[in-house]
């Protein structure tokens, strides 16, 4: 049985039919054809399937595509900037090297992307609690945490005695 739901899809309207049993993780990369949300554990564990419904970071592999219907979804295709430029979170994960494989890495741009729009500072220890729900986050380190650290919603230099300082903006070191 397929519903029609109508929703925002990284700033656009869309509307989709859609079988009531399918994931918004399976709706997304079938339907839409956007492969960077990736399926790891399926039961909502590893964060490899994170996307962004109105402002909180949701394990889309157990969440039922007919209840984005209304919703603001953003997908790691959908935080790139306007012009095509990377977006700041994704540009401090490349610089710091924390892209490891790359199968997770998605999921935890948007996680730390969501963590960064809700908290104007954080310390390690919450940037830590903050990214728990992403596969690599469990042996979280120094790399995979120094984009969050660098990199507050206004863009300003966040300096830490365990990582080296950046500016993202202008790309200096």
């Amino acid at each position: 049985m397929k519903h029609e739901i109508n929703f925002t899809l990284n700033g656009e309207a869309v509307t989709c039919a859609v079988d009531i049993r399918k994931s918004l993780l399976e709706m997304l990369r079938d339907d839409f054809e956007l492969t960077g949300t990736k399926e790891g554990c399926g039961v909502g564990e590893c964060g490899a399937c994170s996307v962004i419904i109105d402002g909180r970071t949701v394990d889309s592999c157990i969440y039922l595509a007919v209840w984005a219907d209304g919703k603001a979804i953003t997908t790691i295709e959908g935080i790139a900037q306007a012009d095509g430029q990377l977006a700041p979170i994704q540009a401090a994960f490349i610089e710091a090297g924390a892209v490891q494989c790359g199968f997770c890495i998605p999921g935890m741009v948007l996680a730390s992307d969501q963590l960064l729009k809700d908290h104007a500072q954080l310390s390690r220890a919450e940037i830590r609690r903050g990214l728990s729900g992403t596969c690599a986050a469990v042996p979280a380190t120094k790399r995979l945490l120094m984009p969050c650290n660098w990199l507050m919603p206004n863009g300003r230099l966040i300096q830490k005695r365990w990582c080296y300082p950046i500016l993202i903006s202008s790309g200096k070191r």
